[in-house]
């Protein structure tokens, strides 16, 4: 995924709002009215949080008559999962690094301990 389409679901996902969206939406479809209803907002607010979430591709709008019912489309969060994913190794190979460190720490502490005892 080239870096303008993470940064743009990044940027997306800055928002707690469309953050709250997107976790509605994991349930199903659901009318711009509806996912209005837990936000003092007004609707051209909503509209301009579904506006960035649309552009990102986190969600799609379809048309059934009068209802524009809006879905989740995760495909943009996998890419952020396989990005993050990268430093996860990272952060994991540091954290195996320390607990070597901190049993070799704990296994030095012992024998001064013992030395201490015997004096």
């Amino acid at each position: 995924m080239p870096p303008d389409h993470l940064s743009a679901t990044f940027a997306a996902l800055a928002d707690p709002t469309r953050r709250a969206i997107l976790s509605h939406l994991i349930s199903g479809e659901a009318s711009v009215t509806e996912l209005a209803e837990p936000f003092e907002m007004s609707m051209p607010a909503i509209s301009k949080h579904l506006k960035v979430l649309e552009r990102a591709g986190l969600i799609a709008r379809g048309r059934e008559a009068q209802w524009r019912p809006c879905r989740l489309d995760a495909g943009p969060l996998k890419d952020v999962s396989d990005w993050v994913e990268h430093y996860r190794c990272f952060w994991e190979q540091s954290f195996d690094r320390l607990h070597e460190y901190l049993i070799e720490l704990k296994s030095k502490e012992k024998k001064h301990a013992r030395k201490q005892r015997k004096h």
